[in-house]
C-alpha cells in the first residue's frame, strides 16, 4: 500500500513540476502563483502545499530533480568511454537533456547566474555536481594525455557546462528544424577549434 502511495505522490510532485517550469519560462518566478501551479496541474491548491512548503520550496526541488537528472544522464553517458568520446558523449546527453526539458533549461539559463535568489546556494552546489562530472571527464583526459596537460579543467568544464546550455536553449528557440547531429558537431568542432 505505501509503495501504491508512494507512486502517487511522485506522479503529483512530477505534474506540479512539470507545471511549475511551464509557468515560470513562460510568466517569470514572481508572476506565478501557486493558484496558477494548481489549476495547470489540474490538483487542488492544498495538493500543492501537501507536497511542498512554498512555491520558493517547490521551486528549489524542481532545482534539485532536473539539474539531478542532467547530472544522472551525465554519467550514464560517459561510463566506461574513453576521454574524447566521454567528451562527445557529454555534448550530445546535454543537447538530448535540454530537447526533452526546454522549458525547464529556459528557466536554468534565466536562474543560473542570478546571485539574489533565495535558493541561489542550491542552484550554487547542483551545478557543481553536474560540472563535476564534467571535470572528472576532463581531467581523465589530461592525466591520460587525451586532452592537453596544461588545460584548466575547471574552466573548461564550466565552458563545456554552459556553451551547451546556451547553445541548446538558441538551437531549439531560434533553429529548432536543425537535426541534433548537426549542433552536436557545430558545438564539437568550435571546442576543438578554441582548444
Amino acid at each position: 500500500m505505501s509503495d501504491g502511495r508512494g507512486r502517487r505522490r511522485e506522479d503529483t510532485r512530477q505534474k506540479l513540476y512539470e507545471a511549475a517550469v511551464q509557468l515560470i519560462a513562460e510568466k517569470g518566478f514572481n508572476e506565478t502563483t501557486v493558484d496558477d501551479i494548481a489549476l495547470r496541474a489540474n490538483v487542488a491548491k492544498g495538493t500543492v502545499y501537501y507536497n511542498f512548503k512554498s512555491k520558493t520550496d517547490l521551486f528549489e526541488e524542481l532545482l534539485r530533480h532536473g539539474i539531478g537528472l542532467l547530472t544522472d544522464e551525465f554519467r550514464a553517458a560517459v561510463q566506461g568511454l574513453p576521454p574524447r568520446e566521454a567528451v562527445r558523449a557529454l555534448v550530445r546527453a546535454q543537447l538530448s537533456y535540454i530537447q526533452r526539458y526546454r522549458a525547464f533549461a529556459q528557466l536554468l539559463v534565466s536562474e543560473m547566474w542570478r546571485t539574489n535568489r533565495e535558493w541561489q546556494q542550491t542552484l550554487v552546489l547542483l551545478r557543481e555536481q553536474a560540472i563535476g562530472v564534467i571535470a572528472e571527464t576532463v581531467q581523465a583526459g589530461v592525466d591520460s594525455g587525451a586532452l592537453p596537460a596544461d588545460l584548466d579543467v575547471r574552466v573548461a568544464s564550466a565552458a563545456l557546462f554552459g556553451v551547451g546550455l546556451v547553445v541548446a536553449v538558441d538551437w531549439l528557440v531560434f533553429q529548432p528544424d536543425r537535426p541534433i547531429e548537426e549542433i552536436e558537431e557545430a558545438m564539437l568542432a568550435i571546442v576543438r577549434r578554441v582548444a
